[in-house]
């Protein structure tokens, strides 16, 4: 296999957590707001949360997988506030209040997300195992 790196040259080239999560917030502020043309949030936004938290335990270096489990959490939450913070009626499940605040907005978006929030923690999870599985 002629032109293929080793391992550990390849691993010098991993992102900090850092720089893995501002990748994964650009990814999906660029899908929330190709989402929010319709005036909310949907799908859009919610496979680009699964993408990007299943992504961040690929890209990140080996001392830093496990802190890639808050990643899924942290990027949903962190979306829907900003969200909510922009366009407050973008996040409006079945049944909420024209008056609810941002606060009841951002957390009626995170149950009404869980599903997506449970399937992105699975992945990212998987993830950080077979990554784990590489490195022996």
């Amino acid at each position: 296999m002629a032109g293929m790196a080793a391992p550990a040259a390849l691993a010098q080239r991993d992102l900090t957590l850092a720089g893995a999560a501002c990748g994964a917030a650009l990814l999906i502020g660029a899908a929330a707001l190709l989402d929010l043309a319709d005036g909310r949030l949907g799908v859009v936004t919610s496979v680009a949360v699964v993408m990007a938290s299943l992504t961040v335990p690929l890209a990140v270096a080996p001392h830093q997988l496990w802190n890639t489990l808050f990643a899924p959490p942290v990027l949903l939450v962190g979306t829907l506030v900003v969200v909510a913070m922009v366009a407050p009626g973008a996040i409006a499940p079945d049944g909420m209040p024209e008056s609810a605040g941002r606060a009841g907005r951002v957390l009626a978006g995170t149950v009404s997300n869980g599903i997506t929030l449970a399937l992105a923690e699975v992945l990212a999870l998987a993830a950080i195992g077979l990554r784990r599985l590489g490195l022996r």
